[in-house]
């Protein structure tokens, strides 16, 4: 069964359709316990790293979310949810989960933010995740800050918005995306479809 993580914050709902179009056992929930229990876990996000890491914690949800991935249970991030993966968010200078490496930026000033709409991506990694999927596909965007990992083995897909910044990162059992596939037509479709067939990411 998939988890998608209810932190007060997110685009719960359509992520779950997704799922529900996809013909596999998802609920939302914030127990401690079903997620623990949970085979998959989805952590979605459209706000304030603050305030995602304050209802994190305050759940308890920050420390069953490590522990489960480090116990290796596939793990997706959305948009907020790939941030909060990272050390440290300039979006309230806040201090993150620390599972990957590196830290969330503002765009610079001169650029229109939030980044809102379609913009590509291009595949820098061989995955199974990318059956299907064209390299520079375009998916659906709604951010101001994106990720700055220290590794950039984990980067495993680019997009430009003024410059080039990490849009997918895979480490192991974890994949991040920055932009919102349950959004994103039928190549977001694809991709969450990739991830839910299995924990086998590179291929």
């Amino acid at each position: 069964m998939i988890v998608v993580i209810d932190y007060g914050i997110g685009n719960l709902a359509s992520v779950k359709n997704g799922l529900d179009k996809l013909g596999v056992e998802s609920k939302i929930s914030s127990d401690l316990l079903v997620i623990k229990k949970a085979d998959t876990l989805i952590l979605p996000g459209v706000g304030a790293a603050g305030q995602g890491m304050k209802n994190l914690k305050e759940k308890g949800l920050d420390k069953v979310i490590v522990e489960e991935i480090k116990m290796g249970k596939p793990f997706l991030g959305i948009c907020l949810g790939m941030q909060l993966l990272f050390e440290k968010s300039e979006e309230g200078n806040v201090n993150c989960l620390r599972i990957l490496k590196g830290q969330v930026k503002k765009f610079k000033k001169m650029r229109k933010v939030p980044q809102i709409g379609w913009n590509q991506v291009k595949i820098k990694q061989r995955s199974n995740l990318f059956k299907g999927i064209g390299n520079e596909s375009y998916f659906y965007f709604v951010n101001s800050f994106y990720c700055l990992p220290k590794d950039q083995e984990v980067v495993a897909g680019v997009t430009n918005y003024g410059e080039n910044f990490a849009s997918i990162v895979i480490k192991d059992n974890i994949l991040g995306v920055q932009f919102h596939p349950e959004k994103s037509g039928l190549v977001g479709f694809k991709l969450l479809e990739n991830f839910v067939k299995g924990a086998n990411y590179v291929g």
